[in-house]
């Protein structure tokens, strides 16, 4: 397939070609918009667009075996427009053994009847999301996570970008198809991309929706974001006594916003203790990308600069945004912390091998770095490091700064360093 020259390259390109050398198809999903068809391409000698070619997507309800002939790597871009498709590959991978045949991509979760059909075994799953500050070359990945889950050192010395920058940074989001527009056409664009989400998107999963109603859920989520408001929270903060929305009713908005992966849970970490304190299972949200975020609240940098506290929130959604991104490339999950005494910790990255580490985000400031520090020493105490080992790392995310270890050995990296 012919590459865009622009192409910018992004962490989750090793993860798609080492999928490839094992698994018959690889599923590529996320938001649209997060570049998804461009990555793809890279690694497919052939593909159809079933969003947008007509002729296409009739042949492939007609017999999906039509779609699916091709050279090898087949992409079949935006599959679940003609969800017929996936039986199809799932047959051919039994037919015609062999790793690498066909990449989906998909911005949506078809129904579960759609893939009742398992493709275990067959078909591997890859999560992609908006571009890191790293991918957008903001980062220079100086102090790598993988790394820092090796217990390597943050050092590093203080990145160019600033508080207003990063600011602007949140607004401006990690869409690659925004490379090089302008600020006032990137936060139209966020604003776009929601208003299409509730007005044609959400409906073409099957349900009706009310627009108005679902946007203020938005809302909401954007108020809240980076909590653990529970959906009672969420239905009474989008429209007062009187309007609330019903519980069911948030409950379905929520799952039609999480099959169109514009907001993503961070579960909370299960591990075992040394205190009786007790741990929470609620997750916390975010959407997608921060821009989204800023964009439900109609918030511009200025906003964010002389309202710290919101900032600091999206500051938090950038951050998270970021660790998923290289914590997926280092075959780990991101989780958050909380406690019944109120102990709270923004990430903690686990690989399938049991190491972990965790990080506190602030936008910085000495006092600030001393409380986050704080916080991570006494999750060091009470994790049971006998039963799942001492953490590889603690870190405190920072907006600016040098990257350093303290006397205390909690280490500190702006997120203008960091990288997968």
């Amino acid at each position: 397939m012919q590459i865009q020259p622009e192409y910018r390259p992004r962490v989750v390109d090793a993860e798609l070609a080492e999928r490839l050398t094992a698994a018959s198809a690889v599923v590529v999903e996320g938001p649209k918009a997060c570049g998804k068809t461009a990555t793809a391409s890279r690694q497919a000698a052939s593909g159809v667009l079933l969003d947008i070619d007509d002729n296409a997507r009739r042949a492939a309800e007609l017999d999906p075996r039509l779609v699916l002939a091709g050279e090898r790597p087949r992409l079949i871009d935006e599959w679940q427009t003609a969800p017929a498709v996936w039986n199809h590959i799932r047959r051919a991978a039994d037919t015609e053994p062999g790793p690498g045949r066909f990449i989906l991509t998909g911005s949506a979760v078809p129904a579960d009847d759609i893939t009742r059909h398992s493709g275990a075994g067959r078909i591997s799953r890859l999560r992609m999301r908006p571009m890191s500050l790293f991918e957008l070359g903001v980062s220079d990945g100086r102090v790598s996570l993988g790394g820092l889950l090796e217990s390597a050192e943050a050092e590093a010395p203080a990145p160019e970008v600033d508080i207003p920058g990063l600011a602007e940074l949140v607004c401006r989001g990690g869409w690659p198809g925004l490379l090089g527009a302008g600020l006032d056409q990137a936060v139209r664009f966020s604003r776009d991309y929601l208003d299409e989400v509730r007005r044609t998107d959400v409906p073409r999963l099957g349900a009706r929706r009310d627009p108005n109603r679902l946007l203020r859920l938005i809302r909401s989520l954007a108020r809240n974001v980076a909590s653990e408001a529970s959906v009672r929270t969420l239905a009474a903060d989008t429209g007062g006594a009187r309007e609330r929305l019903h519980v069911e009713t948030v409950s379905a908005y929520l799952d039609a916003l999480e099959r169109l992966f514009v907001i993503e849970e961070l579960p909370a970490y299960s591990t075992h203790l040394r205190s009786r304190s007790r741990l929470r299972k609620a997750p916390k949200r975010y959407f997608a990308d921060p821009s989204l975020a800023a964009a439900a609240l109609r918030a511009g940098p200025d906003r964010l600069l002389a309202d710290l506290e919101l900032f600091g929130f999206l500051f938090e959604s950038l951050v998270v945004r970021d660790l998923r991104v290289y914590a997926q490339a280092n075959d780990a999950e991101a989780y958050h912390y909380r406690d019944n005494t109120g102990l709270e910790v923004d990430a903690v990255i686990e690989t399938a091998s049991g190491a972990w580490m965790a990080a506190e985000v602030d936008l910085g400031g000495e006092r600030a770095v001393d409380a986050a520090a704080a916080s991570l020493l006494k999750l060091r105490k009470r994790v049971d490091a006998s039963r799942v080992g001492e953490p590889a790392k603690l870190v405190v995310i920072t907006a600016t700064g040098y990257g350093y270890e303290r006397p205390d050995g909690i280490a500190v990296s702006p997120i203008g360093a960091l990288g997968p």
